[in-house]
């Protein structure tokens, strides 16, 4: 009898596993896909040569993950790459507002009524940002805090919506760049803790950057598996599991899927029947003749780059998507160019981008047409550049990612108390209605994003009950 059986090999059911793995006991993954990874995987979607990432491609909050910094990754070959500028955000007028590694330099982008507000806003938190990311995603209690001031400080600061975060500042482009950094969750902008989130994306970029992995992000995957594998670990790819009976006996069984795929396999009826979704994706994926044009200097030197004209049109956006059940005629576009900064992802010259923009759950339309009209507003010329797209809506998202219900990349609703309380109100979030049954998955704490977080978490509740017994 194995110790752990883990289902669905993602980052975190994958961080899962090592982490019981590296206290010795026995584990095996299993997944229904062919390879390890998630929405951490890598695919020539479009033309040969040009290598894309089907979900997340740059990692703030993967660089910055206690669990990751803990494991020997780069060992079995991750190797983070840093572009010139974490973040970029383009204005209509040709300009940009910043978000570097430099506190300086982000503050000066938003021009001298901002600069000192901002500064004011990470001072307290910089200087202490290892023990806070640490406690912030250790949340629920898994672990004691290491600095409960600065937590309770950074909860009295990020608790409230980010709406009234951003009545720091004066002008609008502090404030637009930070409404697109809260928007990277798909929550509303006047959401509860919105405040916080777009705080721990800000603080990441001035801690450790907004890196890609070389090669992609599936080197993330691989590098976890590697690890699992010298411990010992097994990892089965094509084994899709329907029910328990389907996976070998075991003391514990820990689930990398959707809280309501796991009642279904486990058997739990109606444990998560209140659980809701959030709003899905559009996303494309290019392959470039060239870099892309954008007007402004800033973007061509970063690897992410968000697209909204101000804060009024990233939350009429978010609203559309999330509250009116409707595609925005403007949709707020997150963007990635990993060939920036990583020439191994195209051919010599070329280049691979993505973006997406969110729509209401489950939406089938296509938003091709609006993602490009707008990417046309600041860089024009980008639709010549264009070799060849793959365009994936919430149905195909889903049917690539089961993970994924509606083509939620977040594996659940993050507004309101749900981005905290997740995947229901409780203080074991990990556990479940059957003793040895546990949720890893960003439906758990700290919530969605390439961190392994919510696997090291589960492993924590897991190895406690292992040892119980």
């Amino acid at each position: 009898m194995l110790d752990a059986v883990v289902v669905g090999a993602g980052p975190n059911g994958l961080t899962a596993a090592v982490e019981l793995a590296r206290r010795g006991f026995s584990v095996a993954v299993f997944e229904a896909r062919g390879t390890v990874g998630g929405g951490a995987r890598t695919e020539e979607l479009t033309l040969p040569g040009f290598r894309h990432d089907p979900c997340s491609a740059a990692h703030p909050l993967g660089v910055n993950s206690p669990a990751f910094r803990a494991l020997p990754l780069e060992r079995h070959g991750l190797e983070w790459l840093h572009p010139e500028l974490p973040m970029a955000h383009p204005f209509p007028d040709g300009t940009a507002a910043v978000l570097a590694r430099s506190v300086a330099e982000t503050a000066a982008s938003f021009g001298p009524r901002d600069a000192g507000a901002y500064r004011r806003l990470v001072a307290p938190f910089l200087p202490r940002w290892d023990t806070l990311a640490r406690d912030f995603m250790s949340l629920p209690l898994t672990a004691l805090p290491r600095d409960p001031v600065t937590l309770a400080r950074f909860g009295l600061t990020g608790l409230p919506p980010s709406t009234w975060l951003m009545r720091r500042f004066r002008d609008e482009r502090a404030k637009t760049l930070f409404a697109g950094l809260v928007a990277h969750v798909m929550a509303p902008l006047n959401g509860l803790a919105t405040g916080a989130i777009g705080l721990v994306f800000a603080l990441a970029a001035h801690a450790r950057g907004w890196p890609v992995a070389r090669g992609g992000s599936q080197a993330v995957s691989d590098a976890l598996t590697g690890y699992l594998t010298e411990l010992g670990g097994a990892v089965h790819t094509d084994y899709e599991v329907k029910r328990l009976d389907d996976l070998p006996p075991a003391r514990a069984y820990v689930f990398d899927t959707s809280p309501t795929a796991l009642a279904r396999i486990a058997g739990l009826g109606r444990a998560y029947e209140g659980y809701r979704y959030g709003p899905g994706v559009f996303k494309i994926d290019y392959a470039l003749d060239g870099p892309v044009p954008w007007t402004a200097e800033a973007p061509r030197a970063a690897g992410t780059v968000q697209i909204g004209a101000d804060s009024a049109e990233i939350g009429a956006a978010l609203n559309a998507a999330s509250r009116e059940g409707r595609a925005p005629e403007r949709p707020f576009l997150i963007t990635v160019q990993p060939s920036v900064v990583d020439p191994t992802r195209a051919p010599a010259g070329q280049h691979v981008f993505w973006a997406y923009g969110h729509v209401p759950n489950g939406w089938s339309g296509d938003l091709t047409d609006a993602i490009e009209r707008q990417l046309e507003r600041f860089a024009p010329g980008f639709r010549d550049r264009v070799l060849a797209r793959a365009t994936a809506g919430p149905p195909q998202l889903a049917a690539r990612n089961a993970n994924y219900v509606g083509g939620d990349i977040a594996t659940g609703s993050v507004a309101g108390l749900r981005l905290l309380l997740r995947p229901r109100p409780t203080l074991f979030p990990y556990h479940t209605q059957h003793p040895a049954v546990f949720l890893c998955s960003s439906a758990t704490p700290p919530g969605p994003g390439v961190h392994g977080m919510s696997g090291h978490n589960a492993a924590k509740a897991v190895w406690r009950r292992l040892r119980q017994t």
